[in-house]
């Protein structure tokens, strides 16, 4: 296995922990879980996702898409998102889009913040 190809195992590892994490917070909190309410679980979960809304929204290309690119020899012009997407659709989105789809999902891991609160280690429930 070439490094190029950890690198990548990775990254696809990072964007299931992005993508698969919310589903994962709401069937928590529906089957009353305690990982769905895990504070050091949920932060880690929002700043991942407002790391990629923040690269896209700067313009950068995700510095583990560079690093694999530059390990293949690979010209790094679009996004790791937007390569595989291309790989698996024949379609090439604009950056705009996904940009979009960022920002759209990073306010749904927000929304999910006040609907599913996160146990903050300390903080007692009252019960009424």
């Amino acid at each position: 296995m070439q490094l190029a190809d950890v690198v990548l195992i990775i990254h696809f590892m990072f964007v299931l922990f992005v993508v698969g994490s919310l589903p994962m917070i709401w069937i928590g909190a529906w089957l009353h879980l305690k990982f769905s309410r895990n504070l050091a679980f949920r932060l880690t979960h929002l700043a991942a996702i407002l790391f990629v809304v923040g690269e896209s929204l700067v313009g950068i290309i995700c510095p583990l898409t560079r690093w694999e690119y530059e390990l293949r020899e690979i010209e790094a012009d679009r996004s790791f998102i937007q390569y595989w997407l291309h790989r698996m659709l024949f379609y090439d989105f604009p950056e705009s889009v996904l940009t979009v789809s960022y920002v759209v999902f990073a306010l749904l891991v927000a929304i999910t913040f006040k609907l599913v609160p996160p146990i903050i280690p300390g903080k007692f429930k009252i019960k009424h």
